[in-house]
């Protein structure tokens, strides 16, 4: 069971026409603006506004107040206009709090900058997604006196995917996600949106080699543990010490060689038709099992602390 170029727009400077072919999207037909003065073709103009946001967008009311709250260094919130209301105006206040420049836009302004076509009025530039060192991740639950807990994808390329178990993982209270350099889903504002948010409360480190990897969280003194239909029942195993998932792709699971270098593996045991869930569900069941056992097992050992002997 399987645990689970577009290039950007470049227009040139000042009074260069824009090479239109297969490779370069077309811009809207120059439109002169009655302004005083000489007008600027309204192409240039949103090429101008492209540069400003392009590099990074984060998209919807939820994704967008997240990462206000997390402090994510935000440079400009655009908000549409005639959309006041409910959380939006939340949003303007932090925004106007943190002294962000926010500008009120038109539907079709959103439309075009939106890459989810789902930014509900209100879309954020912001600098690029923060990845971490493997380090950092076993620093905060060091921080936080618990016992590391890790998810590591192997080859998950899907974006919905990478975002639906990222915020599992907040819900869950994984320390980190640990993503291989090639063959992956990489931070995107689509990963941001399908995320709820998680994406800013979730370090995410980016190595190159997983099995190396692996081998350096076990001489940190974690369990590795694969998920895959081969694997016991995942709730017969113990998962409260010091631990990291393998969550294999969607089509081939977990590669031999990964599979091989866990210390177990786990499966879910499945009553239909169906072999198996996607890799997101999977992800989730094992992670909220393991945090399941972990509150258990600290409820037990603050109830014996607290024992009158």
């Amino acid at each position: 069971m399987p645990f689970g170029g577009e290039k950007r727009n470049k227009a040139d400077k000042w009074g260069k026409k824009v090479r239109e072919d297969k490779k370069t999207p077309k811009f809207n037909k120059p439109v002169q603006k009655k302004t005083e003065g000489r007008a600027k073709p309204q192409y240039i103009e949103e090429a101008e506004d492209r540069d400003d946001y392009y590099i990074n967008l984060i998209e919807g009311r939820n994704p967008v107040l997240e990462a206000l709250k997390s402090g994510r260094e935000i440079d400009k919130l655009f908000v549409q206009s005639g959309q006041l209301e409910g959380s939006i105006r939340q949003i303007i206040a932090i925004a106007r709090d943190k002294k962000i420049l926010i500008k009120e836009v038109d539907k079709a302004k959103l439309d075009r900058m939106s890459a989810t076509k789902s930014h509900q009025g209100v879309i954020a530039s912001a600098a690029l997604y923060k990845y971490y060192e493997v380090d950092d991740i076993l620093e905060i639950a060091k921080e936080k006196a618990e016992d590391p807990f890790i998810v590591i994808l192997d080859e998950i390329t899907d974006p919905q995917n990478l975002g639906s178990i990222l915020r599992s993982c907040d819900g869950a209270g994984v320390h980190g996600v640990i993503i291989p350099k090639r063959r992956a889903a990489s931070l995107t504002p689509i990963i941001g949106k399908i995320s709820a948010g998680a994406v800013e409360y979730v370090p995410v480190a980016k190595v190159t080699k997983l099995n190396q990897t692996m081998d350096y969280l076990k001489e940190k003194g974690l369990w590795i543990a694969g998920a895959d239909a081969s694997g016991d029942p995942y709730y017969e195993k113990d998962m409260t010490g010091p631990l990291a998932l393998v969550v294999g792709s969607e089509g081939k699971g977990l590669g031999k060689l990964i599979k091989e270098n866990c210390d177990f593996i786990v499966g879910i045991p499945m009553a239909g038709k169906i072999s198996s869930l996607n890799a997101a569900v999977s992800c989730a069941v094992v992670i909220f099992e393991a945090k399941k056992q972990r509150a258990l097992k600290n409820s037990a050992g603050s109830l014996q602390d607290g024992s009158i002997h």
